[in-house]
């Protein structure tokens, strides 16, 4: 795609109000606690505008690196697409990961923003994810981060560094609902995701926004048959290329639940 531009959060989101689908279910999260919570297309496409928005007020823009090391949740999506729209390259970090390889990753990438949650919740256990990126941060070689923005997942007490630590709700809240796309090449990273480092240090792939998304897209259709009626669900975790693929990007690109 020589000339092409594309922006993979328009095409996962603002395709699907146009197109008949702004109130179909786009996610059902179910919780380590059971807890069932629905988002819409239309709900969606609003919490990605408004945390770009967000993004934006803060001074970030297309080029820049982000890390994401947060839980399964609506949110992990919504920071990936958020990061999407504004043409910045993210990076997720699978949620059990250390200190180490979150710092190893931030230096890697050269990122200047991270994601992230006060704690997680696996097996009725609470698992501390703040508390490993300011581990990571205090490593060394990070300085390039010039914001730390926490889900407040299980309102744990956590450390908090003044000038450099925001809640995500206070980052999207009074942001409008509405942010227009920033327009990439087809070539622009849409996200760099790592290898698992069992053979080595671990390896950044980098993954192209026109070639991804159309692969994610092809697959969904053609192996998954999937079908308008059908919901569909990928038991990958986010922080893996399935999940960027099968959680994430593939399903919302067309349209399914």
């Amino acid at each position: 795609y020589a000339d092409g531009q594309l922006n993979a959060s328009y095409d996962c989101l603002d395709k699907n109000l146009a197109n008949g689908n702004a109130f179909k279910t786009a996610i059902i999260f179910e919780a380590d606690d059971g807890k069932v919570t629905r988002i819409t297309y239309k709900e969606l496409h609003a919490k990605v505008c408004q945390l770009a928005n967000g993004l934006k007020a803060l001074g970030y823009q297309k080029g820049e690196r982000a890390i994401i090391y947060m839980p399964m949740s609506i949110e992990a999506v919504t920071a990936m697409l958020a990061c999407a729209r504004l043409g910045l390259t993210h990076s997720v970090v699978f949620g059990g990961f250390s200190a180490k390889s979150v710092q190893d990753r931030t230096v890697d990438v050269g990122a200047s923003l991270i994601l992230t949650a006060d704690e997680q919740m696996r097996g009725g256990k609470a698992i501390a994810l703040k508390a490993v990126v300011d581990e990571a941060l205090a490593m060394g070689g990070c300085e390039a981060v010039r914001k730390v923005i926490v889900y407040q997942r299980t309102k744990a007490q956590i450390q908090w560094v003044e000038g450099r630590d925001l809640w995500l709700h206070e980052v999207m809240a009074g942001q409008d609902a509405t942010c227009e796309p920033e327009w990439v090449d087809a070539e622009h990273p849409l996200f760099v995701l790592y290898t698992s480092g069992s053979t080595g240090k671990p390896k950044g792939v980098q993954h192209s926004t026109g070639g991804f998304l159309l692969w994610a897209v092809l697959t969904m259709k053609w192996v998954f048959d999937i079908k308008p009626s059908d919901v569909y669900w990928c038991t990958a975790d986010v922080g893996w290329v399935t999940g960027h693929t099968y959680v994430c990007y593939g399903p919302l690109a067309c349209g399914a639940t």
